[in-house]
């Protein structure tokens, strides 16, 4: 005997919080279903596992992400690359970088007091007005610092 179903699967969703469509009811015990009215009942058959809720299936996100990882690949070797430096990455990010990074090591060889206040502040200064060419340069700089004051 085929019986209509379609209020308990309404009432179980509604119990749940879930749609409609993710219900499903044990196809051995659909008698059981049938004969429960009331919530009280549903919640019974969920805790007995008759009602089940299919779980959620969302959009699957991998071929977008394959995708991504191939367009990232693409154009940066040497050989593919158009346009002259600057117009890759701007002068100012990579001064704000260099900057940042000499401003770093002058911070530690202050604390380290490998270097006087007003010796960092006078490396701090060059460091800004971009006279530092790199870190070598800046160690070098605090190397001569310090012999010029051990003499």
């Amino acid at each position: 005997m085929v019986v209509n179903l379609k209020a308990k699967k309404r009432l179980a969703s509604r119990v749940i919080g879930v749609g409609v469509h993710r219900i499903r009811f044990d196809s051995d015990h659909l008698d059981d279903v049938a004969d429960a009215i009331t919530r009280e009942n549903i919640r019974s058959l969920i805790t007995a596992n008759t009602i089940r809720v299919k779980s959620f299936t969302g959009t699957s996100r991998g071929r977008a992400q394959q995708k991504k990882e191939q367009k990232n690949k693409r154009g940066t070797k040497q050989g593919s690359k158009q346009g002259r430096k600057g117009a890759r990455v701007g002068k100012k990010e990579v001064y704000v970088a260099k900057v940042r990074s000499l401003r770093r090591i002058l911070k530690i060889a202050k604390e380290r007091e490998e270097i006087t206040n007003p010796e960092f502040w006078a490396l701090y200064k060059k460091v800004g007005g971009n006279t530092v060419r790199n870190k070598a340069h800046l160690r070098t700089l605090i190397q001569e610092i310090i012999e010029k004051r051990k003499s």
